[in-house]
């Protein structure tokens, strides 16, 4: 597929280097000076993915990865100067899949690119086997009888134990807030903290064995496919 990225990004040389490295790899690159000339971008041909610097005149890169991000899921990588932590956690927090610091190596950014086309490309093909069947990897679970098997053996699971694995493995390779997983799982009138989120996965985890769930540091959750 010949997929079209919109670089938003006001230094022309990082314009110009990166634009050369994408269009090497057979993508599209529709450059932008600034989030407001995307936004238009946006309306008129959406990109399958976008780049945004953080650091941009006028509106800034936070502002448009929270706007893309309230009506899109397309892919979002955040470049930045900024390299301390707590920006990071707030570009993932705004929904950036991927933060990558200034200065970085082009050929680092491609291979994201390419990781999180393929992730999202398996997002959207969660392998149902019928209606009521979910499998990922080595985990298969059915809907209807709420019975969980992890290479091929049967387990019993709490009812939010079920839950969790098949919010996760129904949004294969996408992370997710604890503050999100707490009010999926447990619902808008629990007020608990949400440590529970912790506990739950942790528990999981004793029970099935090398799971792929991963960690998403200071923020979340994923279930990861072992197949990428």
């Amino acid at each position: 597929m010949n997929y079209l990225i919109g670089l938003v990004e006001d230094d022309m040389n990082i314009q110009n280097i990166v634009s050369a490295y994408l269009r090497k790899e057979g993508y599209q690159v529709e450059i932008l000076n600034s989030a407001e000339e995307a936004m238009e971008i946006w309306k008129q041909n959406p990109p399958d993915m976008w780049i945004l610097d953080i650091m941009l005149p006028g509106m800034d890169g936070y502002e448009l990865c929270k706007k893309i991000r309230s009506e899109s899921e397309v892919p979002i990588i955040i470049i930045s100067a900024k390299d301390d932590e707590i920006d990071k956690i707030l570009g993932l927090e705004l929904g950036g899949d991927d933060y990558l610091t200034k200065p970085f190596s082009p050929r680092e950014l491609v291979a994201r690119v390419k990781r999180l086309f393929k992730r999202t490309s398996l997002s959207h093909q969660p392998a149902w086997m019928d209606g009521d069947r979910l499998s990922v990897d080595e985990l298969v679970i059915f809907k209807s009888d709420r019975r969980v098997f992890w290479q091929g053996t049967e387990y019993e699971v709490t009812t939010k134990e079920f839950d969790m694995l098949y919010f996760l493995a129904e949004n294969i390779n996408r992370a997710f807030s604890r503050e999100d997983l707490l009010m999926k799982i447990w619902g808008n009138d629990y007020f608990g903290s949400d440590r529970a989120v912790d506990d739950l996965i942790k528990r999981i985890r004793k029970k099935f064995t090398d799971i792929p769930i991963e960690t998403v540091w200071g923020y979340g959750y994923r279930m990861r496919n072992e197949e990428e």
